[in-house]
């Protein structure tokens, strides 16, 4: 039924665009109602109608759900994938430091097998972000890749103390190395392994959108330049000097801290909800080519793990019926659906446009906020 307020609701018995999970009747894309007529509102109708015969598509929530799910399964693969080749390639690396003791070798491989471990966290979050919302849990279980971004970053910083332990202890306590070839051999296996997951990874990331998935790649793509950095320590090993595996350690070290300080900072971002502005014009300006929109109060938009929702207030003409600022709410959130990759929901407000004899609408909520907190 309609809301009296102006917000978007369909008409088929449950609010349209809120990610409850439940499927919900087929609509069609028009969602049966006549346009606002405004003024080019006729061109843009027509453009729109042209594009979906080029382009045809769904916004049912059944078909969304399949969509996210879909997501979870190329995230799930890629993680299982990437486990194995970084678990295999870390083995190949214990062997070599066990023969060898190269303490830049054993830096390496304990970092490359807390990469490999990372798989894991991410994997639990995408087998919870599967399961519907709860009463407790109204918009799911996304944000458990949030979680899971911390357990990374925390098992990044692990490795970062274990590897600075073992290089200082080294530096003091200088060792000969053996078998240089083996460890130069373990060095290359280790960034061959470590370029191609992190391509695996990133690629599947920015294809699914997950922000989390993509920072693992990133972190295996530091990891395999950090591999190479273990040649120079065998190369100083094998001219006499003995302090080259643990400094190379050490260098390695302030690599592990530099990728800690990226991966903590694209983790807090994500816990604090931050998306990136070009989202956000790219809503505005599609959210004003809307006929009946006559402008764009608040606009919010927020990652839940992989997905987008759309919180927004529109000002539509105060002369409407309730129906016809329904149909403007409805026309709103279909563009954003378009405009915005990775949405999959939307809330859409419709405020009537006032003249200055007329009363604020909100004029009741003023007292619930004393303070107004202003967007940049």
């Amino acid at each position: 039924m309609n809301d009296p307020h102006g917000h978007s609701h369909a008409p088929h018995g449950r609010p349209h665009g809120h990610a409850d999970d439940r499927p919900h009747a087929p609509h069609d894309h028009d969602h049966g109602h006549a346009h606002h007529e405004g003024r080019g509102g006729r061109l843009a109708r027509w453009r729109h109608t042209a594009g979906h015969l080029r382009t045809p598509h769904s916004h049912e929530s059944a078909d969304k759900i399949d969509s996210a799910l879909e997501s979870s399964a190329k995230g799930m693969r890629a993680l299982w994938v990437s486990l194995a080749v970084l678990g295999t390639t870390a083995l190949a690396q214990v062997v070599v430091v066990i023969l060898s003791g190269s303490v830049a070798l054993l830096g390496d491989t304990v970092h490359n097998a807390a990469d490999a471990l990372t798989a894991l966290p991410l994997a639990v979050a995408f087998v919870l972000g599967r399961r519907a919302a709860t009463r407790r849990f109204t918009y799911g279980y996304g944000r458990a890749e949030d979680v899971a971004g911390i357990v990374i970053v925390l098992t990044i910083a692990a490795s970062a103390v274990f590897a600075a332990w073992t290089a200082v202890d080294r530096l003091l306590d200088p060792q000969r190395i053996s078998y240089l070839p083996a460890v130069a051999a373990a060095a290359v296996v280790g960034f061959i392994g470590n370029e191609w997951v992190a391509r695996y990874r990133i690629r599947v990331g920015r294809e699914i959108g997950s922000a989390a998935l993509v920072a693992d790649g990133l972190h295996a793509r530091t990891d395999g330049f950090t591999s190479l950095a273990v040649l120079l320590g065998a190369g100083g090993a094998a001219i006499g000097w003995r302090l080259a595996d643990p400094i190379v350690g050490l260098l390695i070290t302030a690599a592990i801290v530099f990728v800690l300080r990226d991966a903590a900072r694209e983790v807090f971002r994500r816990v604090m909800d931050a998306v990136d502005p070009a989202l956000v014009d790219a809503a505005e300006l599609a959210l004003l080519e809307v006929p009946g929109v006559r402008g764009v109060g608040e606009l919010r938009l927020r990652w839940i793990g992989h997905r987008l929702r759309a919180e927004v207030a529109v000002v539509v003409d105060g002369d409407l019926t309730v129906r016809q600022a329904h149909r403007v709410a409805v026309g709103a959130e279909h563009a954003l659906l378009h405009a915005v990759p990775k949405l999959t929901a939307a809330l859409v407000h419709a405020d009537p446009a006032t003249t200055p004899e007329e009363t604020d609408p909100h004029a009741a909520l003023r007292h619930h906020a004393p303070a107004r907190v202003r967007t940049a």
